[in-house]
């Protein structure tokens, strides 16, 4: 079964960009992978802790993974866990909510209280 929500880690810079643009075209590395890299609740931390150690004035952003259509792709990582691939634009009708992603005192990113699935508190 597949997650309602995917989340995508951005610099709030970017995605103020895409906000003024309409849409988000993706990251550097999204950009040279050619499609948008999204993970779930389950991936979230990992993806924050691997790809975005030590960085600040981040954002999370939950995404309807239903509203995505054909172009979001399950495809396994190199370590085999399935991950969610958009080869789209992603269109902002799609976002269900943006949160800040701060880092906390001991500088890991400090994610929404409790499940962040539906609603970051």
């Amino acid at each position: 079964m597949t997650p309602d929500l995917i989340y995508k880690i951005a610099p709030a810079a970017l995605w103020r960009e895409a906000e003024a643009a309409g849409r988000f075209d993706g990251a550097p590395v999204d950009l040279a992978d050619g499609y948008i890299h999204f993970s779930t609740a389950a991936q979230a931390r990992e993806t924050a802790a691997k790809h975005f150690a030590g960085q600040d004035d981040l954002l999370l952003i939950a995404v309807d993974a239903g509203a995505l259509g054909p172009a979001l792709k399950w495809e396994p990582s190199r370590g085999g866990a399935l991950f969610p691939h958009l080869y789209a634009p992603l269109g902002l009708d799609a976002v269900r909510w943006v949160a800040p992603l701060p880092l906390d005192a001991g500088g890991s990113h400090a994610f929404p209280p409790a499940s962040f699935e539906e609603t970051p508190a």
